[in-house]
């Protein structure tokens, strides 16, 4: 009669384990949370939308193989092909500005602003701002100078949105030291566009030195757009 022991503990490849070793327990992979899940088909998307060069010939069909996913898993979280799109290409964006205008809220909060303080800030603001451009350049082209229609949806319900929420959370710091900000609008623009610039040389010119270059732009945007902050002029 064999031993059914033995038998309960025959390995997949056929043979059983060595006296004294305990046998091989195999776990199943871990299920990946909703939020998790949507994040790798987010990714999966811009690889996809960036090696076709195009959102209109990009299939889900081809996102889907790229993330290793059926196609319903992908209509489980986005309604359509243009909400991938542009969740893809906005949310990098969106989440830095959130990270920013959080940034901001508190930048004076356990001391007030110096003028070197208010330049590092800034610095830091430019620095972020260029890593995120950078990296959904390629996806940002497609989306800004593709189809006007839908390039004009795009920087008025998400781009302008976004520039809109930083310029009034710098209107709220330069309040608080009792100046009024008359163009916070337009500083926004400045500064996202002297980004956008700079993520271009950075990604497309091996000679750009980016902390010389943002070291030169950020003093001139404070010189140029921002009052200069006396700690002793906060108001508590």
């Amino acid at each position: 009669m064999a031993d059914s022991t033995a038998e309960q503990t025959v390995s997949e490849s056929g043979h059983a384990p060595d006296a004294g070793t305990e046998p091989e327990v195999r776990t199943r992979p871990r299920r990946l949370t909703a939020e998790a899940r949507k994040s790798s088909i987010l990714k999966a998307a811009r690889q996809a939308f960036v090696e076709t060069g195009d959102m209109n010939g990009t299939t889900i069909k081809q996102i889907a193989e790229r993330g290793g996913i059926s196609e319903g898993v992908i209509y489980r979280h986005f309604e359509s092909k243009d909400q991938l799109f542009y969740e893809a290409v906005f949310e990098p964006l969106r989440q830095a500005i959130d990270e920013l205008v959080a940034a901001t809220e508190v930048v004076d909060l356990d001391e007030p602003l110096t003028p070197e303080r208010q330049v590092e800030t800034l610095n830091g603001l430019y620095r972020q701002l260029i890593a995120t451009l950078e990296e959904i350049l390629p996806l940002l082209g497609l989306v800004l100078f593709g189809d006007p229609k839908v390039a004009r949806r795009f920087y008025r319900k998400h781009f302008t949105v976004a520039m809109d929420r930083l310029a009034e959370a710098w209107r709220e710091v330069e309040d608080r030291y009792g100046f009024e900000f008359e163009s916070p609008d337009i500083s926004a623009r400045a500064v996202m566009g002297i980004a956008l610039v700079l993520a271009l040389e950075s990604r497309h010119n091996d000679l750009f030195n980016r902390d010389r270059a943002i070291s030169l732009v950020t003093e001139s945007t404070v010189k140029g757009f921002f009052p200069t902050l006396e700690p002793t002029r906060r108001r508590r």
